[in-house]
Formats: C-alpha cells, structure tokens, sequence
C-alpha cells in the first residue's frame, strides 16, 4: 500500500503538471472504487488547479471553489502520460489537461478513491486526521501527551492516523528500530527521553524515504512510472533471520494486528 513517501513522491511528480494548469476536461471509465466518483467530477471542465497538497495518503487538487481528494488505496497510482497514450487496464480515470497531457489514475484493486469536496479540511476523511509527522505540530511533548495511560502497543499506538498520519507499517518499524524501543511495548509506558528520540527518527526515516522516492515491494511507482528505493535502506523490515547492523544478533519477527513486526531483542527494550 502507498504510504506517506509514496503519496508525497506522487504529490511531488504531478503537482508540476497541474498547479495553474487548466483540466480540460475528466474522464472516468470506472465509477466504482471504494466509493463511487464523485458526481460532481462528470461536469468539470477547464477549471484551473490552483494548488496540489496532501494530507496523510490523501492528495488534494485545489480549485478555487471545491477540491478533489485522491487516495491511492492499496496498489493506486497517478502517472503524467501523453495524450495520444491509450488506456490500459486498471486505467480508470484522466485527468485531461489543457497541456496535452494526462494525469492517469490505475488502481488494479479498486480500493483507492476520488471524491469531490466543498472545502476539503471539513471533509469526513480529512477532519479527524492527526498531526503531519514532518512539521513542528508533531513533537515529543504531544507525542507523549497522547500517550499517557495508553496500553495499546507502540508500534500500533504510533501506525494511529488520530494519534499523527503516514507512519506506515515500514516506517514504523525503521523508527522503533532506531528509537530502540521495543515494538510490544505499551505506549504510555515509553518515557518521554524515548519518545523524543522516536519522535526523531519517525521524520528521520520518512524524509529519506521521500528523499529516495518510497519504499517499492510489489505495487508502488512513482508519477513517471519508476519504481521507489526506499527498500535498499530498510535495517529491520523484510529482515527477519538476518543479522542486526548494530548487534549483529538475529532479528526476529512477530504479528501484530496482522501486520509483520521485525525487531532486534538486543537493541530495542
């Protein structure tokens, strides 16, 4: 599934083709993602798009009335194609540009979604969000605050898009990693010196992984269709029987909610 780095890489790939670019036009051959496309997208026509943002794994294209969020679901993404590129399968919606280029969204899965809103903080899948990770509203003293009396473990604690958004399951396990805090952990029980160093590591971790263009292990390319990188600098993830790099003991991995969790027993308490 795309998380932060992989919609930020995204952001970062189309926002030069769309920002004061006029969409000429949308057009959908699939109506049903996880929610049905918005209505109000079959009538746009020659609106500019004042701005591109993102909010958690939501990217949001800014018009002077109303946005469209786009969420990449498991296996989504928005590639800049040339208008005289046929549609492939899974291609279910263009953004039809005034440039002559294309904004393509494929999503083989179908569990992405693009959705019309009035004013796109209000929206319901926006509002509740918590803190982006990479600004100075994320710190070690609300982090900690959250975290007060709270038994759920740390790395579920933290992978809470309430609590702050786009610490996937990756990410969350390269920060604990170098947080050397133990993923079972309860959260309310980490000390408020661990929870700066987490705090950290957690922009630490997704900066490098924005810097290098996101984590590729079975779906993920960028805008241009190339693959992220991220993976190649993973300590701990898809590690499991390998050597530790600060101890050189075996990592081990456990499930937690479902998801893989690999840690090293030596340097994470």
């Amino acid at each position: 599934m795309p998380e932060l780095p992989e919609v930020e890489t995204t952001r970062n790939g189309i926002a030069p083709f769309l920002c004061e670019q006029a969409i000429e036009s949308i057009v959908i051959r699939q109506n049903s993602l996880r929610w049905p496309v918005s209505e109000q997208l079959y009538s746009i026509q020659n609106v500019v798009v004042n701005e591109v943002l993102r909010r958690g794994k939501y990217i949001i294209l800014c018009f002077s009335k109303g946005s469209i969020l786009i969420h990449l679901g498991m296996s989504g993404s928005l590639r800049v194609v040339e208008s005289t590129k046929l549609p492939e399968k899974h291609d279910h919606i263009d953004f039809v540009l005034c440039s002559g280029k294309i904004i393509r969204f494929n999503d083989p899965r179908r569990f992405g979604c693009v959705l019309w809103a009035d004013k796109w903080q209000d929206h319901k899948l926006i509002s509740s969000l918590g803190p982006e990770p990479l600004t100075s509203n994320f710190t070690p003293t609300y982090l900690f605050q959250e975290a007060k009396n709270k038994k759920l473990a740390i790395k579920q604690f933290i992978m809470n898009s309430k609590v702050v958004v786009g610490v996937g399951n990756i990410y969350a396990n390269e920060a604990l990693f170098l947080a050397g805090i133990h993923p079972e952990k309860a959260a309310g029980v980490v000390s408020k010196k661990k929870m700066a160093l987490l705090v950290e590591n957690i922009k630490v971790v997704l900066t490098k992984a924005i810097e290098q263009g996101g984590t590729t292990l079975k779906d993920f390319v960028g805008s241009d269709g190339k693959p992220g990188y991220f993976q190649q600098a993973l300590l701990v993830y898809g590690r499991s029987g390998k050597a530790c790099h600060q101890c050189e003991g075996i990592l081990l991995e456990i499930r937690q909610n479902n998801r893989s969790t690999v840690y090293c027993k030596n340097c994470q308490k």
